[in-house]
């Protein structure tokens, strides 16, 4: 009769679980859909359609009139709602990690994410009140970190996450022609062997941040592009942004109709490009060293041919963006790959922090106890 009790309990755990990851995924997708709208709102420059906040136009935001649902009002004031929505999941998820999480470090995630959706909800409402272009770069920000964070969280709910230490002794010792007695051993050399990739793959993670809140500064200039060629950059691969070619380009865009560029606004622009190549170079070298380090490990091969395929497609957007001047359906969908690429970085940080960590760990014990322990759910990390 106990087993049986213990049995049932363990299968309402696990449905609970499984039920909560998924709730986690869903809270991701809101988030990514989110900043599409966020990045609609920018890139035509509509922030400020609805000028007051929280209120829209002194109605209760959630009582809004559909029938006003019109031109700017619209991206704006569905921005909102979509903003709300993804507050009051991150509420939830947060309670629910809480009650239901044996990892205190789970439970502090979930504490961490309902901070970091209220910080956004203010900064959103600031960016109304004092119109201040810094605040919407900051709030640009911090919506990559907090979906970022979520990734995490959903990763860390899953299955593949708690039989990870399991996965690695395995395809370590399968790799090696091994028995599990040696595992200690061979942990220990996984762990130096993911030590370069897990360096690699965080200090990437961290390029592609830093690539966004470029991209973020570039979107809430709320102008033209400084540069309307690619790969050139106004018809030479390094531009010249001396007095007399600047006003020989400031000419050719008054020409035109297009605002007017500075030096800075050039050399921010050919930071964003520098900074990309920087990124595919990593992110090829990531790829190449795990299908060549690590084979056996095939969540890390599969998803590091994943990133380089999206990077790839970023790149092609990115140049789509130039060449139309920043149109706002193309510059959208270039913000939003950035974020699945950002998140991508995450996910693959964490496992090779992970794989690294049990290997380490797995080193540390008695060998009678390292082809044992690893194979108990949930006790490592």
């Amino acid at each position: 009769m106990r087993q049986s009790t213990s049995e049932n309990s363990a299968v309402v755990e696990r449905r609970s679980s499984k039920w909560l990851n998924r709730f986690a995924w869903l809270t991701c997708v809101a988030t990514l859909l989110l900043i599409c709208s966020g990045g609609m709102v920018t890139s035509k420059n509509v922030g400020l359609a609805v000028p007051d906040w929280p209120t829209t136009f002194g109605y209760n935001m959630f009582l809004f009139p559909v029938s006003k649902w019109v031109g700017g009002i619209l991206f704006e004031h569905t921005h909102r709602l979509m903003g709300s929505l993804v507050g009051f999941l991150t509420i939830i998820l947060a309670v629910w990690l809480w009650l239901s999480e044996d990892r205190q470090w789970a439970r502090i995630l979930g504490v961490i994410a309902l901070a970091g959706v209220i910080l956004q909800g203010i900064l959103g409402g600031l960016r109304v009140t004092m119109m201040k272009a810094e605040i919407g770069i900051f709030h640009a920000c911090v919506a990559q970190a907090f979906l970022g964070l979520l990734v995490v969280i959903a990763l860390v709910t899953t299955n593949f996450w708690r039989h990870l230490p399991a996965s690695v002794v395995e395809a370590t010792t399968r790799s090696r022609g091994q028995e599990q007695a040696n595992s200690t051993a061979l942990s220990s050399q996984v762990s130096q062997r993911l030590t370069p990739l897990r360096l690699l793959v965080f200090a990437t993670t961290i390029a592609i941040y830093v690539q966004l809140a470029l991209g973020a500064t570039m979107r809430h200039q709320h102008r033209d592009l400084s540069i309307l060629d690619f790969p050139t950059a106004n018809g030479a691969w390094i531009p010249d942004t001396g007095a007399a070619a600047l006003a020989k380009i400031n000419a050719w865009r008054d020409a035109r109709g297009l605002s007017d560029v500075t030096a800075f606004q050039i050399w921010l622009q050919m930071a964003h490009r520098f900074l990309a190549l920087i990124i595919a170079i990593a992110i090829i070298a990531f790829a190449v060293r795990v299908l060549r380090d690590s084979p056996r490990f095939a969540a890390l091969k599969k998803l590091s041919i994943l990133w380089l395929a999206l990077f790839i497609c970023q790149i092609a957007l990115g140049a789509w963006t130039i060449w139309s001047n920043k149109a706002a359906d193309v510059t959208t969908a270039h913000v939003a790959l950035g974020a699945v690429t950002l998140s991508f970085g995450v996910s693959i940080s964490a496992i090779c922090w992970r794989i690294s960590r049990i290997g380490r760990d797995v080193a540390l014990r008695r060998p009678d106890d390292a082809a044992r322990r690893p194979y108990q759910r949930g006790r490592i990390a």
